[in-house]
């Protein structure tokens, strides 16, 4: 019987080694671009998208102001972009996005002139983010102004169609408010998609209606810090202002106040279809 002669090959041990090698320099890269940087990314697209949302609903606010100016049933159908798609190929997560209109049917925030004399509801359109990575935010445009919250606080981002007139011994307020009209089934909305909203005029008051010399204006809202800043700016410490959990209160300080107002009724509804 022959002897086995047995050949000790070191070149093939060294190639499995360098294989194991590359595999192991392959998934820590791999690994830090998916722990460190991804992340980042993603961030950074989340972050993009509220820019998008801020811009989306500059030029809803828009198109509400030119119908309530034209006053003329010409609808108009507005883009907003719910949410952000997750990177090809890496674990990442979509950010997700609701839509919803606030419309007259809910009485919660409202404009309250002397105690109950007035009340004017306080509608809105309102988006809420939920992030996976840049934090959430919310935008809203209620009582025709832009407001934007998050988690350390919120601010008024485009003022309402709101005039102050500072006299000598009295301070006027115009006020040209839109109403929000929702429909049924067509008022809120979900996902990542691009949805569409529509709107168009309803009606409005042709002329000023006025409380002269009142003692209170009370807004219950979702914001009253972004109220309260934005009034504090507006009457320029004129008034005695005041807030609480839900509400801003102005009261009369040394001069008179005047409210003026008109109310401008817009329809609203979300995609998809239209009811007409």
């Amino acid at each position: 019987m022959g002897k086995i002669k047995i050949i000790n090959d070191k070149k093939a041990v060294a190639g499995v080694i360098e294989a194991l090698l590359l595999v192991a320099l392959v998934s820590i890269i791999i690994s830090t671009i998916q722990l460190i940087y991804i992340p980042e990314i993603m961030k950074q697209r989340e972050s993009d998208h509220m820019e998008e949302i801020e811009n989306q609903f500059s030029f809803l606010k828009a198109v509400v102001d030119i119908q309530s100016m034209e006053k003329k049933d010409v609808p108009i159908t507005s883009t907003i972009t719910l949410g952000s798609r997750e990177l090809p190929y890496f674990v990442t997560a979509r950010s997700f996005g609701e839509l919803t209109i606030v419309g007259i049917d809910n009485d919660d925030y409202m404009i309250n002139i002397d105690y109950g004399a007035k009340k004017i509801p306080l509608t809105s359109i309102r988006y809420e983010a939920a992030n996976s990575y840049f934090v959430d935010q919310i935008y809203t445009i209620e009582g025709g102004c832009i407001i934007l919250k998050q988690n350390d606080g919120e601010t008024v981002r485009v003022e309402p169609t709101v005039n102050i007139e500072n006299r000598s011994n009295e301070i006027n307020m115009y006020y040209d408010i839109p109403i929000i009209i929702g429909i049924s089934g067509k008022n809120q909305t979900s996902g990542y998609k691009n949805c569409f909203i529509r709107t168009n005029f309803s009606n409005s008051d042709n002329d000023w209606i006025s409380f002269t010399n009142i003692s209170n204006i009370n807004i219950t809202t979702e914001y009253p810090q972004a109220w309260y800043d934005l009034l504090d700016y507006l009457f320029e410490e004129n008034v005695n202002l005041g807030n609480g959990s839900s509400y801003v209160k102005i009261t009369r300080k040394n001069k008179l106040i005047n409210f003026y107002y008109k109310e401008t009724y817009i329809y609203a509804q979300i995609s998809p279809g239209w009811i007409i």
